[in-house]
């Protein structure tokens, strides 16, 4: 594995910003942003065997199992973008999940080299939620209160409406840091125990500013 590889996991609560962190990472440098839908989608659409494994559980609406989930991440993280490296978001969420990868990993002599926790206050949390908006048309995320579009309502990229969704209000909110914090500190401790956790601190700097850290995190300048 190169010293340059990056093989990179983004954590942080809903609303933290991972999204905006994804997009810069990606664009600096130039690993394929994973995240679990995705995954799940692109190998429904391509119709391996771990697709149409994932189909039967989506179109029932019920979770798709560890096993089916792992064999998805297994299946893109062996594709060509991703040999070089990879970005990977929502993935894993237990650490039975993030042992799974480690092995995995390591049977092709590969190993998680960086987990960047975005690291914001649960009050902040809350208050990012009620301003993030998307786009209906292309998905692009915003924040009116601290990364909104150029123009109000409307999407940058392709012009599409910006819309907020239905559950982004408060008690969802907290319902949802609370799923976040049971699933999440295990692992946070998992991996600091491997020496390969690092924190950027959110709070009200702004996106540019937690990407600083960020980027001095991965280079080490």
């Amino acid at each position: 594995m190169s010293e340059a590889q990056h093989n990179l996991i983004l954590i942080g609560g809903p609303g933290a910003g991972k999204g905006t962190q994804a997009e810069r990472i990606v664009k600096r440098f130039g690993l394929p942003h994973i995240s679990t839908g995705e995954m799940l989608r692109t190998a429904v659409a391509q119709g391996s065997e771990m697709g149409r494994a994932a189909r039967r559980y989506l179109e029932a609406g019920a979770l798709v199992p560890d096993e089916v989930v792992i064999g998805v991440v297994r299946d893109r993280l062996a594709e060509d973008d991703a040999r070089e490296g990879f970005l990977l978001d929502g993935f894993p969420r237990t650490i039975e999940q993030a042992e799974r990868l480690d092995a995995m990993l390591a049977e092709e002599g590969r190993r998680v080299t960086n987990v960047i926790l975005i690291d914001v206050p649960a009050d902040e949390l809350i208050r990012r939620t009620a301003g993030r908006r998307s786009c209906s048309r292309c998905g692009k995320l915003y924040n009116v209160n601290f990364d909104p579009p150029r123009v109000e309502g409307v999407c940058d990229v392709c012009g599409g409406e910006l819309v907020r969704r239905a559950d982004d209000n408060e008690e969802t909110m907290r319902n949802r840091l609370a799923v976040y914090e049971r699933q999440t500190s295990p692992l946070i401790e998992y991996y600091a125990t491997r020496g390969v956790l690092a924190r950027a601190s959110g709070g009200d700097r702004l996106p540019d500013e937690v990407f600083a850290q960020v980027e001095q995190i991965l280079t080490g300048v």
